[in-house]
């Protein structure tokens, strides 16, 4: 998630998607944008801020670090 912006109408469905899967099915998420950035990909920070909350509440958050595989040569 992050590569391209997802506008208001994709902004609105994803959330629409999150909020029915909330507290009944598993979801994941990959990223390399941290939630601080998310008001770029959402419309706006509100819909990332209520995206966000959904996704972390009850919820393992893991994060990578280190050097990407892709990269190697």
């Amino acid at each position: 998630m992050g590569y391209l912006p997802l506008g208001k109408d994709g902004s609105n469905l994803f959330f629409q998607v999150i909020s029915a899967r909330h507290e009944k099915k598993s979801t994941i998420i990959t990223t390399n944008l941290p939630f601080a950035k998310w008001g770029n990909i959402f419309d706006g920070t509100t819909a990332a801020t209520a995206i966000a909350d959904r996704l972390v509440y009850n919820s393992e958050i893991l994060i990578l670090e280190g050097e990407s595989y892709r990269k190697r040569s």
